[in-house]
């Protein structure tokens, strides 16, 4: 049957979950919230065949208030331990060690806690900026699929917000000016140094770093570095020309995929030749034209007035659109 790994999760809890809790805690019903939130390529809709080798399988979240969870958590979760371990021809969840405690039973502030810590939500934009931005993601992911009390879903609607302004401000700032340091300065640097391993590490540092770039324009969360390039495709799949930087997304892929440019660095050079500048490398001349793709969509957003094709050119315009205190942090910061 194919099926993926929160369509299961769903049918799971409504099949069997949920009797359980009519069963053995029918007065605390109206104060259960259950779902599947959090780690896990199925709680991103990003589960196939190939991820389900491991920490798959039947499987849901109930979430409880701390003085229901002091009363009952214990319990509930040895009833939750109890059900069956097989479900529509599938397995029990397959858990690895590190993914012990991914689902079953917990207290509501316990478990945010795991992911953006004691501010519940945050409440400052410094707090903000220091957050993991793949935590954030993994805990706004998912479904809830009852909350008949809302504190649960109340924290988790206020994250979906996404960030404050000032903050998603800043955060451009440093990607910006990561991808010029990485892209347009060092890989070409590297290069004439004959130094592939730095080429190598500052061409990975560009990709990152745009595309962390290209969620914040989106105002969507980045998830775990191996799923952020996939979950790109998805939402372009999905939002089609409300999405942007499209062109970008495809273009980065090309650059993954190009081979080694090093006979391009060789010499003698052309008379012509422009070190800063090396179109006879393909690598580079997709990393300018990947970069005159973000300055338009900086432009487009507000926050530049330039077109300069150099990205470092354009930092100190976007941190002068921040209206707080986050314009005195270093422009590397977050």
């Amino acid at each position: 049957m194919d099926m993926t790994g929160l369509e299961l999760a769903r049918l799971y809890y409504q099949q069997l979950g949920r009797k359980m809790l009519e069963e053995q805690f029918p007065e605390y019903l109206p104060r259960i919230a259950a779902g599947l939130v959090g780690e896990g390529s199925e709680c991103f809709g990003f589960d196939d065949e190939i991820s389900r080798d491991h920490d798959f399988g039947a499987g849901f979240c109930i979430w409880l208030a701390k003085e229901d969870y002091d009363k009952i958590g214990a319990k509930m979760q040895r009833c939750y331990d109890a059900l069956p371990k097989e479900f529509m021809g599938f397995a029990a969840r397959n858990t690895t060690a590190r993914a012990n405690g991914r689902v079953g039973v917990f207290e509501i502030s316990d478990f945010y806690s795991r992911w953006i810590g004691s501010q519940q939500p945050p409440k400052d934009d410094m707090y903000w900026l220091y957050l993991p931005e793949h935590k954030i993601a993994a805990v706004v992911n998912g479904e809830v699929f009852e909350d008949n009390l809302g504190r649960f879903s109340a924290i988790r609607n206020n994250l979906k917000e996404y960030y404050p302004e000032d903050v998603r401000i800043k955060k451009i700032a440093a990607r910006v000016a990561a991808m010029a340091q990485s892209g347009q300065y060092n890989y070409s640097r590297c290069m004439r140094r004959s130094d592939s391993v730095g080429a190598g590490m500052a061409l990975a540092e560009f990709i990152k770093s745009t595309l962390s770039l290209i969620y914040l324009l989106n105002k969507c969360y980045c998830p775990y570095y191996k799923w952020q390039f996939h979950g790109l495709k998805q939402m372009m799949a999905k939002q089609g020309n409300r999405f942007v930087l499209s062109r970008a997304v495809n273009m980065l892929e090309k650059l993954a995929k190009l081979p080694d440019q090093s006979d391009s660095w060789a010499q003698p050079f052309p008379d012509d030749f422009n070190p800063y500048l090396n179109t006879l490398d393909h690598k580079v001349v997709v990393i300018e034209n990947i970069c005159m793709l973000v300055v338009y969509e900086l432009k487009r957003q507000g926050l530049t007035d330039i077109s300069d094709s150099f990205l470092d050119a354009h930092t100190d315009q976007i941190m002068q659109r921040i209206q707080g205190d986050l314009k005195r942090c270093h422009i590397t910061e977050g």
